[in-house]
């Protein structure tokens, strides 16, 4: 149920009064004005009446109003919001998910093998992930409940970092079928159909879509070192974003296409960073002598979730974009990674 606010409280006992007030003017009308003739005094009943029913329908859209006011938007995305993320809790690397406040971790896939990198489709109702369950890295895609799962790719290369674009069209992955890791893009509707987007003698990885789906942000060691670099969609225009003398990789775009976060060990350690879009403006969110990782925004862009080994050893921690208020969300003895959240769908 709705919890009101004082203020709705207030307004609801207002409207109450309201009614009670309109209905006594129309017995007054009834009651001490029956001396009136008969037309004049239908006359004003009737516009009376008409009143009271405009009055009625006004103050039930107060009333309803003063219910909804008090939903706060900020509780209601909390509460469609899940992180899907890896531990090896049972002994080998399986996909769980959680709440947004790190309670109820639920285990989705149950085999002998190393399941990983889980993505969500933009629904909400699918995710993607990776596993060695046949033998070599492959992408498959199962129910959020973790039911149906099953395997989309066929290599005898590792296909690994699946992700749907925005409008659930393409998944992007990486894969190693050409001879050395490129950025593929399969279509939804017919996934034989793989396309190499990057295909250059280096190394390409981590490829990310922006939220419009018209970019996609990725690494790669062309340029000597793993740097972060930019493309079109449909792989044109590569753009160089980093340039130094260390790695910077595990790119990840803000919900609102305007930062990007991101792993760098330019200070001596691995630590999250994040920069404007077009590469700009390069600062550092995490400062500790452990391992910050992994970066994933929460969907409105206030918050974001990564992996720490701070703790001894591998956990999921979640702060705000400032970098401000880091919290431990899984704190177990084993280790938890690649955190992702996603929006769920609540019929």
């Amino acid at each position: 149920m709705t919890k009101l606010t004082d203020e709705g409280i207030i307004s609801k006992r207002l409207v109450k009064s309201l009614l009670n007030a309109s209905k006594m003017s129309l017995e007054n009308i009834i009651n001490n004005e029956t001396n009136i003739p008969k037309k004049s005094f239908l006359d004003r009943l009737r516009n009376k009446i008409t009143l009271y029913i405009l009055s009625l329908g006004i103050l039930a859209g107060v009333y309803i109003g003063c219910g909804k006011s008090s939903v706060s938007p900020d509780n209601d995305l909390e509460s469609r919001t899940k992180i899907a993320f890896v531990s090896n809790r049972d002994g080998n690397n399986e996909i769980y998910v959680m709440n947004s406040d790190g309670s109820n971790q639920t285990r989705l896939t149950k085999n002998a093998y190393n399941d990983n990198f889980p993505r969500w489709s933009p629904d909400g109702k699918k995710i993607a992930f990776v596993s060695n369950r046949d033998g070599n890295n492959e992408i498959y895609v199962m129910y959020a409940s973790g039911s149906n799962q099953t395997r989309y790719t066929y290599s005898r290369f590792p296909d690994e970092f699946p992700l749907w674009s925005p409008d659930g069209s393409k998944i992007s992955f990486v894969s190693g079928r050409d001879g050395n890791r490129e950025i593929y893009i399969m279509n939804k509707i017919n996934y034989a159909n793989k396309i190499n987007l990057t295909n250059n003698p280096a190394f390409d990885d981590y490829p990310i879509w922006s939220p419009d789906g018209s970019k996609i942000v990725f690494v790669s060691n062309r340029d000597g070192n793993d740097e972060i670099y930019i493309m079109n969609a449909d792989g044109s225009n590569q753009t160089r974003l980093t340039n130094n003398f260390v790695k910077d990789w595990s790119p990840v775009w803000s919900s609102d296409g305007k930062k990007i976060a991101f792993i760098s060990n330019r200070d001596g350690n691995k630590e999250i960073y994040v920069m404007n879009a077009d590469g700009s403006n390069q600062i550092v969110l995490t400062n500790n002598p452990a391992f910050d990782g992994y970066p994933s925004w929460f969907p409105d862009g206030r918050k974001i979730a990564f992996l720490s080994t701070r703790d001894g050893n591998s956990e999921i921690y979640v702060m705000n974009a400032d970098g401000s208020n880091q919290t431990n969300l899984t704190n177990n003895s084993a280790g938890d990674w690649n955190p992702l959240w996603g929006q769920i769908k609540i019929k």
